[in-house]
């Protein structure tokens, strides 16, 4: 089976969905094929669009950016939609699977981006698969030595798991919108101390400086 794993993160190195889709790589990996495709770099070739008409299943992670998805990947829907019409791709030959992954600390942030994904498979002609929905997302470069299905990555492991056997089967199954494993008040501590304080005084600003009103 021909899989492409698509990363749709603006970032061209250290991405939280690159992250994602090297955790669900072993998990797909035996009997099938992956090819990675990062648009983030440079704009698709339509040679590799052609080539994404004539995969068996797309496995798209992403971040959530307002609530939606990011503007180089909906181009890039936006583009593959018109191959896949004109190569006359059918719903059954396609299946679609997402990772999504979001700042906030409650993964069901990410509902409005996955129903985008439904629609457009819908307008695409392609079959909608699952997808999964991470809350807290910045988490996961720190978070690279714990084992998937572990610690504060047990919901993800388990969602993972989950969506690994509906892709391997080319089966549809119910979205799983989840947070870390992972108190919030020591995720909001670690995230405005460790992160936007810290981001702050890198760009000489101070913690007032954060909080003051336009």
């Amino acid at each position: 089976m021909n899989i492409a794993m698509i990363n749709g993160s603006p970032k061209p190195v250290n991405s939280n969905s690159g992250i994602m889709l090297k955790m669900l790589e072993p998990l797909i990996s035996t009997g099938n094929e992956l090819t990675y495709y990062n648009p983030n770099k440079r704009p698709l070739t339509p040679a590799q669009y052609s080539e994404l008409c004539r995969m068996d299943v797309l496995v798209i992670a992403f971040p959530l950016y307002v609530d939606a998805i990011p503007s180089h990947l909906f181009r890039l829907l936006a583009t593959l939609e018109e191959h896949l019409k004109s190569e006359k791709k059918h719903e059954q030959d396609i299946y679609v699977y997402a990772m999504i992954n979001n700042g906030f600390y409650e993964g069901s942030q990410n509902h409005i981006a996955l129903d985008i994904l439904q629609h457009w498979c819908t307008r695409a002609g392609v079959h909608f698969g699952q997808a999964l929905g991470q809350g807290a997302g910045e988490m996961l470069g720190s978070l690279e030595k714990v084992p998937p299905g572990k610690g504060p990555l047990k919901n993800l492991g388990k969602a993972m798991q989950s969506m690994a056997a509906n892709i391997q089967s080319r089966s549809a199954d119910e979205s799983m919108l989840f947070s870390p494993n992972f108190p919030r008040f020591a995720w909001k501590f670690a995230a405005t101390h460790s992160f936007w304080n810290a981001t702050a005084k890198k760009n000489g600003l101070k913690r007032k400086d954060i909080l003051r009103r336009l």
